[in-house]
């Protein structure tokens, strides 16, 4: 599979099954409603400045399964919106990150939470792609495949391009998440004149305050 082609398959664990099915809340328009974008190294998971480069190398930081839970349980839609270079540069192939992502999301599921759906960018910093975080390309293709309502969702992620990428789809909120390894995020975001809504200190925290801070009006038929 080429680069170009993996940047346009939806990376995603637990099922080869074809497309996936999200069972959301949506609006009487059809709109899918409270949908929480999230970033995966440095979020969910361990982040590296090696690269995650296989599942050995995989390890969920504290409270983050519990997380998702506890947004599943109280009707969010978990997205994971993932730069994976890591795939360009031949640190890892396609299978392996299908089968990295197939047990983040067993992992997940048995702990009573469910992502619903990966998108991934594995191209270069330099390449210019449209996926790459902080462009929105990755949660627009999302938005296009579930016809989801970018205002009333939320971006969550350890990075500067996190938030960019947020605020670059027109998402309602933003969550910045100190459980990443760059210590100058404030700094990097203050020089982009932009601002997280949420600072937290993991995703376990991110998730608190999205159910009970987060509200949504939910139209239902």
């Amino acid at each position: 599979m080429s680069i170009v082609e993996s940047s346009r398959r939806i990376h995603r664990g637990g099922s080869n099954e074809g497309n996936l099915s999200i069972r959301g809340q949506k609006d009487r328009m059809g709109f899918l409603k409270k949908v929480v974008f999230l970033d995966r190294d440095g979020t969910i998971n361990r982040d590296s400045a090696d690269y995650i480069k296989s599942r050995a190398e995989f390890d969920f930081l504290p409270g983050s399964v519990e997380a998702i839970r506890n947004l599943t349980a109280n009707g969010f839609t978990s997205i994971v919106i993932t730069n994976q270079s890591a795939l360009a540069r031949k640190f890892i192939s396609s299978a392996e990150l299908d089968a990295m992502h197939a047990m983040m999301c067993r992992t997940v599921a048995s702990g009573g939470g469910k992502i619903s759906d990966i998108f991934c960018c594995p191209h270069m910093p330099d390449e210019g792609c449209e996926c790459r975080k902080p462009a929105p390309g990755l949660i627009h293709q999302a938005r296009q495949k579930y016809n989801i309502e970018i205002a009333d969702s939320i971006m969550v992620g350890d990075s500067a391009k996190d938030i960019a990428c947020g605020r670059n789809a027109g998402c309602g909120k933003t969550v910045l998440v100190k459980s990443g390894l760059d210590p100058d995020v404030a700094k990097k975001l203050n020089k982009k004149q932009i601002s997280a809504d949420f600072v937290a200190g993991n995703l376990l925290k991110a998730a608190e305050w999205i159910i009970t801070s987060i509200t949504l009006v939910i139209f239902q038929f």
